[in-house]
């Protein structure tokens, strides 16, 4: 590799994509063929698919020394493979992206613009039209709400699955070696010169999505119990404010008991305030036993991923692939 040339690591979490994952890595090729002071590393990461992403990935690494495949032992999702491939990144630039040829790498130089120029340390795709389905759409919506208020992101500023980062940036993201990351939410931790890149997502051509609204409910929340303490102030505020309504309604009965000492006590409107009450304290309690439960998980040292085996990896012990 030329001494002046600066290297791109590309992280590719792979699941259910033995049909485009070559593609992907083909089309990072040719991006960077396009500028000679810069070369590549593919680092893709096998998330347990279920299909031949790991024999497609295997052969691409025995035909190019450049792309090194991780292989996890468990499925642990996308953030963790993305922990995984950071882990192994050597990168100037780390980019992550998706296994299916959605990411428009065409955009790629824009994308880094910002990074040459010194204006960024991190920058994300922001698609002006998304060409999902409505319920990825829904749970887009609800992590990009959610994290306008548990990391106090700006509303302006979108996340996506193609971003690019400073080596800095991925060093601290690394440093976190806790169950359940949260990616994006560690980048905009170490630093706030965060910005966005508009450009057109691609249709999918090939596939499906595996992303559903269970899953996006799932990060969002690893975002708030990872990052966050402010749902456990909103419970303190929640049991104040019902505190309060419980006390009030206390010295509304006692007057109209007072007042009028012939009206039997209402049964239903009894039951109603026991529900409501016996609700929220099972609703705040589930708040704080997810946090307890979460810190528990940590001390027990749970790994963020397991890896089974790689290849072309330098300064592990790698398969044979030639």
């Amino acid at each position: 590799m030329n001494e002046k040339q600066e290297l791109i690591s590309f992280v590719i979490p792979c699941y259910a994509s033995e049909g485009s994952v070559a593609l992907v890595i083909q089309e990072i090729r040719d991006t960077i063929a396009q500028r000679q002071e810069y070369d590549y590393e593919v680092i893709a990461v096998n998330d347990c698919s279920p299909d031949n992403v790991l024999s497609v990935l295997v052969e691409q690494a025995r035909q190019d020394r450049k792309v090194k495949v991780i292989d996890l032992a468990r499925n642990g999702g996308r953030h963790s493979a993305l922990m995984a491939g950071y882990h192994a990144a050597k990168g100037d630039y780390v980019v992550c992206l998706d296994d299916d040829c959605q990411c428009p790498l065409d955009r790629f130089w824009d994308l880094l613009a910002p990074l040459e120029r010194d204006e960024a340390d991190v920058a994300i795709a922001k698609y002006r039209k998304k060409k999902e389905s409505g319920i990825k759409n829904l749970g887009s919506w609800v992590n990009d709400v959610g994290s306008t208020w548990l990391l106090d992101k700006p509303r302006s500023l979108h996340f996506s699955n193609f971003a690019v980062m400073r080596r800095f940036i991925r060093n601290q993201v690394i440093k976190y070696n806790n169950p359940y990351p949260y990616v994006t939410g560690l980048m905009f931790q170490a630093t706030s010169r965060v910005v966005n890149v508009e450009m057109e997502d691609r249709e999918r051509t090939i596939g499906q999505g595996h992303y559903t609204l269970r899953k996006s409910l799932a990060l969002l929340l690893n975002s708030f119990t990872s990052f966050s303490i402010k749902p456990l102030r909103l419970a303190m505020y929640v049991g104040f404010f019902t505190a309060g309504i419980g006390f009030l309604y206390g010295i509304i009965t006692i007057i109209h008991r007072i007042l009028r000492p012939m009206v039997p006590q209402g049964y239903s409107s009894l039951m109603a305030v026991l529900l409501f009450l016996g609700g929220m304290i099972m609703v705040l309690l589930g708040i704080i036993g997810e946090y307890i439960g979460r810190i528990y998980i940590c001390i027990n040292n749970a790994p963020q991923f397991v890896i089974r085996r790689t290849y072309n990896l330098e300064g592990n012990r790698d398969e044979e692939v030639e």
